[in-house]
Order: C-alpha cells, then structure tokens, then sequence
C-alpha cells in the first residue's frame, strides 16, 4: 500500500476512540488524514481524549464527537459537523457494534430492541448520511462480524442483526457507483479486545482461540491494515463483505 495515500483527506470514524477504531484513528492519522472521531458515551471519554492526542501528535487535525447514534439525527449531525470542520468528507468507517451472547428462548424485547438499534439501524443510517455526504470518490466501511458465515447457536441477535449490512452494502454500492463511491464491509473474527472478553467464559474462549486454522483470536492490528487498503488502493473492491479471520469461518 502506498505511504501517505491519506495525506489531507477527511476521514470520519464512529466508535474511533477505543479497540479497533482507535487503532483506525491513529493509523491513519499517521498516514496523514484529518479525522473525525466519534465515541458513545461518557465511560469512553478518557480513552477518546488519548486518542485525540496521539492523532494529534501526528500534526494532522482532529476533533472528538460524543454521541449516541441510536438517535439517527446525531449520524447526520457527525457528517455536517465534519463538512463544517474541514470542507469535505472523504471516507466514513463504522466500527459499531455490540455483542449479547444469549439463548435465543432468554431474549427479551428490550435486548432485541438495543442489539437493533446498534448493530443494524445505526449501520443502515451511517452509509445512507455517508451517501449523502461524501465527496465524489469516496468510500465507506462498516466493519461486521464472521459469525455471519458460523453454523452457532447463542449470537442470534448479533449475528441475525449485523446479517443486513451485507445487503446495504451493497446496495448502496450500486446506488452511490455513478458518484466513484466504493462501500464495503470487514468481517473480523473473535477479536483479542475488551468488546469479546465480556461475552465468553473460559472454556469458549479456549475454542474460540483454537477455531481459527492460523491460531487463535483476530488482532486488531490483522484488521486494520485491511480496511486502510478497501478505502484506498482496494477502492475497486465494492459492494463485498471480506472475512479476514485467519481461518475461522468461510462460506
């Protein structure tokens, strides 16, 4: 991938402050890209202001956004905020997401309810403002989850209500094609962070590092590289859900 290929372009991050889409944000800020980071809620702020400083450190510009994009007036509202801050909007990643591993006869309305709003509605509403927003030639990533292609029982709100990403993706990708605008979807597997940690018990754990056919759980670090290369020199990949899971699940 060609150095510095971000240098001066607008890039807006949502859930940019921690895990993967911190890495995201420093990354690509040392490639040379002003960011928007957006973080949830007031639990993340220190890690979003570390953030913040370390993109920072790269001489690059960037602000941080809390917001709750459940509410989908607060995903348009990041996009103007962007345009206002920096004059454009260039490449719009989404790295929402929530997981509740639960038997599907123990599910609740309320639980359906959240793992809806935060897994499918906020991704549905982020590439339509991304649609709306970009500039021409611009690209869009939401990242999504391999369970999408397991055989498993107890994720079924996970998996179930990430599954309609693959299907705006592309969409939207034959929608926004005339205007050079490239959408895809990243499909990690079980990731070595906070976010997995809190589902899993130790024996599932245990499978979940011995599942993957190279070797335990997916870094954040594997991912990130991944998504940098789709919205740049990957640009003609789109409308594709990639799974890089090193050999966890494939369809």
């Amino acid at each position: 991938m060609s150095q510095h290929n971000l240098k001066g372009q607008t890039v807006l991050v949502a859930g940019g402050a921690k895990n993967l889409g911190g890495l995201i944000s420093r990354k690509f800020a040392e490639q040379g890209a002003n960011l928007l980071i957006h973080y949830h809620s007031a639990s993340a702020q220190e890690e979003a202001e570390n953030t913040l400083k370390a993109v920072q450190a790269f001489g690059v510009n960037a602000i941080l956004v809390q917001a709750d994009l459940s509410n989908i007036q607060n995903i348009e509202q990041l996009f103007i905020r962007a345009k206002a801050e920096f004059g454009g909007i260039d490449i719009a990643i989404n790295t929402v997401g929530r997981v509740l591993k639960k038997p599907f006869l123990d599910t609740t309305e309320q639980e359906f309810d959240v793992m809806n709003d935060v897994n499918n509605k906020i991704a549905y509403f982020f590439i339509q403002s991304a649609g709306r927003h970009l500039n021409h030639h611009g690209k869009i990533c939401t990242i999504v989850t391999s369970l999408l292609a397991a055989y498993t029982g107890l994720y079924s709100t996970y998996e179930g209500l990430k599954a309609p990403v693959e299907h705006y993706t592309r969409a939207a990708s034959k929608e926004f094609g005339d205007r050079g605008i490239s959408v895809t979807a990243v499909a990690p597997g079980p990731m070595d962070t906070p976010f997995f940690y809190g589902q899993e018990a130790a024996e599932a754990i245990s499978y979940h590092k011995a599942a993957a056919a190279l070797g335990g759980l997916t870094q954040i670090e594997d991912i990130e590289p991944l998504v940098r290369f789709l919205v740049t020199d990957g640009w003609w990949i789109t409308g594709q859900t990639i799974f890089a899971n090193g050999g966890y699940t494939t369809r």
